[in-house]
């Protein structure tokens, strides 16, 4: 059996309807005309089977032949056709297709129980694979999707709070993938399903949470990391503030400050930059040292 597609091309449907005019038509008339029931029954026949013969292909539709099971070829063209009635003809659309695959609950890296799910825009690419080396496509499509998803979501970490912490460039993860592991995802759809003659137009997370026995803990350790990661920008800046009002200080002569003083006015700078609540200025109406 050839291992390949190969285009068929049919005859034209209006010739094929001439035919069965001139058979089936002419016959049924000759039989009227001689008074032959005979001739009558056959034509008649001979005129529906012809019929079965007739075909109209959609575009982006075809048609794979096979002849008691041997493979004739496949019809991509669209139009009005006459095929062998006695090939039989399945039909298979060329048509980008969606799959919104539901989400399923896993595992990430880190043993995280997560929810995931993508959009797999996909089309037959190959006609005899998706007929003939799988047993039913589209059913395969979608079990080869899941498990596709099931293996990425496997591979990586939904987030990564160490490097936020740190301050470092993230490792790849779900969350802050983006495009690369969607480029990730389709490649491996494409490496599964290439078996079935099956071409991965795009594919995409669209459904990325937590699961709900872990939902809640890790909304608060994301809540924790900004909050961390807020109070350190804060602080860099109040330190920064308090060294720049200092050496200004110094370079202008305004003050003459001792070591003890410097270290009062570093504090109450760094309480009033630093705190999340307004601060209540006190005035000293005395001397600097009273």
């Amino acid at each position: 059996m050839n291992k390949q597609e190969s285009t068929f091309k049919p005859l034209s449907g209006y010739i094929g309807l001439t035919l069965m005019f001139i058979l089936g038509i002419g016959g049924i008339a000759t039989g009227i005309v001689f008074q032959n029931p005979f001739i009558v029954g056959i034509s008649t026949l001979l005129f529906i089977f012809l019929a079965i013969g007739l075909t109209a292909i959609s575009p982006n539709a075809s048609r794979v032949l096979t002849l008691f099971g041997a493979y004739k070829g496949t019809v991509r063209s669209n139009g009005f056709f006459f095929i062998n009635p006695f090939y039989k003809k399945l039909k298979i659309s060329l048509r980008a297709r969606n799959l919104d695959t539901p989400p399923i609950k896993v595992n990430d890296s880190l043993g995280n129980p997560i929810k995931i799910g993508a959009v797999v825009v996909w089309k037959v690419k190959e006609t005899f694979r998706a007929a003939f080396d799988v047993d039913d496509y589209q059913n395969f499509v979608n079990i080869q999707s899941e498990a596709a998803i099931r293996k990425l979501a496997g591979a990586y970490p939904y987030d990564d709070f160490e490097d936020e912490d740190t301050g470092e460039v993230n490792h790849l993860t779900l969350r802050s993938g983006g495009k690369e592991i969607d480029e990730k995802l389709e490649y491996a759809l494409t490496q599964r399903l290439e078996i079935a003659g099956i071409e991965v137009i795009e594919a995409r997370i669209s459904y990325l949470a937590y699961s709900e026995e872990i939902a809640s803990a890790m909304l608060q350790r994301q809540q924790a990391t900004a909050i961390i990661a807020a109070r350190k920008k804060i602080v860099e800046g109040a330190v920064g503030m308090v060294d720049d009002a200092l050496k200004q200080l110094s370079a202008n002569n305004i003050v003459e400050l001792d070591d003890d003083k410097k270290a009062a006015m570093v504090s109450n700078l760094l309480v009033v930059l630093c705190s999340d609540k307004a601060a209540s200025p006190i005035v000293n109406a005395g001397t600097l040292y009273n």
